[in-house]
């Protein structure tokens, strides 16, 4: 068999036509999209909204989306989207940053404090330190000032006023462990005059020195007032008091405390002058030994006992 006679089967092989290529499938259509329209294209996105502006952003325009190809959202009345979904919302912008006051100091508070005032510049404790004194300085300048012109405290030394106000043992005729001690009124006879039966404390006169053996201030009862007649009358040894010839009554002087004594007066009493005696007449060196006391001479009323705690009253 010679070269040119082919095998059998080439003469067919070589006229069978190539078989057609596959069919491609169409893509899917994108989700809301029309089926019989094409995918919409994607637009660009808008740049991005600058932040930290002092002042609201500025608004993208109709004009501004047409040429960038933006899509622009239907207006008020325009009825459906084109592809008949919902209509689309309205381009929502980032609300704009508002730019932060700036921080302010606390208001400066001036004291009124005086001393704060002229120690402001001076070292922190140095201005304890004068504090301090004009503190101490001030507050015993206030029990001076209190002591002298409103409320004074007196204790009582000897049995003149027993059983009214106690003095303490082993004293002679005194009956209480303490004595008492009292507070009197320095300013209220500088509103009034002084009343009968009020406990007073006074500066004794020159002579209560040389009778009583003891002078400075006492602590007695106001038995008779200016232009008055006293008189101390014994009745079966005991002693009464007759003011202008009545018989005074004295609930605070005890029957046992009326004894010992001797008649007195009648004398009368000066004008500014009083007659004091103590409550226990046996043992009070008073008015019938050394006279009246002058009003320039009395100091206050006793208001009050505030010691011992048990003893506490007010008279």
């Amino acid at each position: 068999m010679s070269d040119d006679e082919g095998l059998p089967g080439d003469a067919e092989h070589a006229a069978r036509p190539e078989p057609p290529p596959a069919p491609v499938a169409p893509e899917p259509p994108l989700p809301g999209a029309s089926p019989e329209e094409p995918p919409a294209a994607v637009s660009p996105e808008p740049p991005p909204v600058p932040t930290g502006w002092a002042s609201p952003p500025p608004v993208y325009g109709a004009d501004a989306a047409e040429d960038h190809g933006w899509p622009m959202p239907p207006s008020a009345g325009d009825g459906d989207a084109p592809d008949g979904g919902a209509p689309a919302p309205p381009l929502a912008l980032p609300p704009p940053l508002l730019a932060l006051p700036a921080p302010q100091r606390p208001p400066v508070r001036h004291s009124r404090n005086p001393v704060d005032r002229l120690t402001r510049r001076l070292p922190n404790p140095l201005r304890i330190t004068i504090d301090w004194v004009v503190t101490i300085v001030g507050a015993v300048a206030i029990v001076l000032l209190v002591k002298a012109f409103v409320v004074n405290p007196y204790r009582i030394p000897s049995s003149s006023m027993e059983t009214t106000l106690h003095c303490a043992q082993p004293a002679i005729g005194c009956e209480a462990r303490f004595s008492d001690r009292v507070l009197a009124n320095r300013f209220l006879y500088r509103l009034r005059d002084p009343r009968r039966g009020e406990i007073i404390v006074f500066k004794t006169p020159p002579a209560a020195q040389v009778k009583c053996g003891a002078g400075g201030t006492f602590v007695k009862r106001l038995i008779g007032l200016p232009g008055e007649t006293v008189e101390l009358k014994l009745k079966n040894g005991d002693g009464f008091v007759y003011v202008n010839g009545k018989r005074l009554k004295e609930p605070y002087v005890e029957t046992a405390r009326r004894g010992a004594v001797q008649e007195y007066g009648p004398i009368k009493i000066k004008p500014g002058n009083y007659f004091m005696m103590g409550d226990n007449r046996s043992q009070s060196c008073d008015s019938r030994m050394w006279g009246t006391v002058p009003r320039a001479n009395l100091i206050g009323k006793v208001f009050a006992t505030y010691w011992p705690p048990n003893r506490v009253s007010l008279h």
